[in-house]
């Protein structure tokens, strides 16, 4: 959560300028630098930033990853507490009876769908990798369901192994931020992993996605609110007066 400090400087203390960050051509090594203190600011901002997902074990986390599609993080671990004590193991749930797990996974929504495909990715871990998890993007992407996105949060939350995880919130704001001009998300993973030590992304991550759910929302971002604003190009988006838009910040949990 974001610090009261941090939020109470909103537009004034590293943000406050009227209009955001300059308009004029940014050469590559300004970039590097304001997308860095931006960076640096976010973790002033939010010193607590963390996977939102509760998880034990990277199978635990793989899973929860995979039905946090379409749903929230909060309504995933309200479901996966009852799915893992009733099949622990990726052999467990590979076995299972495909409409006791529909009835656990109903709340999440598209339960059969997710039933489907954390069975099917269940019987790969079982089948291919002795019923663990890999430890490597090329292993993990190759399995049945699972994308980059995906496998950089098990990479970055499970094994330490760092990566940008590039979900909804990580692209509009990387985008809105002048870091990249993408919408691909692996060529957005690519351009911003080159503006930071490759120790950083993981945190990074987290830090973009939690100032995405709490001040820089898809359709009214809280601007006059916002650490960001002086260094921000898109500052002016949403409301600029603070007490306005302190009204629009969501300070979470959400999980």
């Amino acid at each position: 959560m974001a610090t009261n400090a941090a939020l109470k400087a909103g537009g004034t203390s590293e943000g406050g300028r009227a209009g955001g960050a300059s308009r004029e051509p940014e050469t590559r090594l300004a970039l590097v630098r304001r997308a860095r203190r931006m960076n640096r600011i976010l973790a002033e901002t939010y010193p607590d930033a963390h996977c939102e997902l509760d998880f034990g074990t990277p199978f635990q986390l793989l899973i929860a990853t995979v039905l946090s599609a379409q749903t929230t993080d909060a309504r995933v671990n309200l479901t996966t507490p009852a799915l893992f004590a009733k099949y622990p193991t990726p052999e467990d749930l590979a076995a299972a009876d495909p409409e006791d797990v529909e009835a656990i996974l109903r709340p999440t929504g598209f339960f059969r769908a997710k039933t489907k495909s954390v069975m099917g990715l269940s019987a790969a871990l079982r089948d291919r990798f002795g019923g663990e998890v890999p430890g490597r993007l090329e292993d993990l992407v190759d399995l049945p369901g699972v994308g980059r996105k995906t496998a950089n949060v098990v990479l970055g939350n499970a094994f330490d192994v760092p990566g940008i995880t590039v979900d909804t919130h990580f692209g509009r704001l990387a985008r809105r931020f002048g870091w990249t001009a993408e919408d691909d998300p692996v060529k957005v993973e690519q351009e911003i992993g080159s503006l930071f030590p490759r120790k950083e992304w993981t945190m990074l991550s987290h830090r973009l996605i939690w100032h995405g759910r709490r001040i820089c929302h898809a359709r009214r971002p809280a601007c006059g609110a916002c650490p960001l604003a002086r260094l921000c190009p898109s500052f002016g988006e949403g409301p600029t007066d603070e007490e306005t838009a302190r009204k629009l910040v969501k300070p979470g949990p959400f999980s």
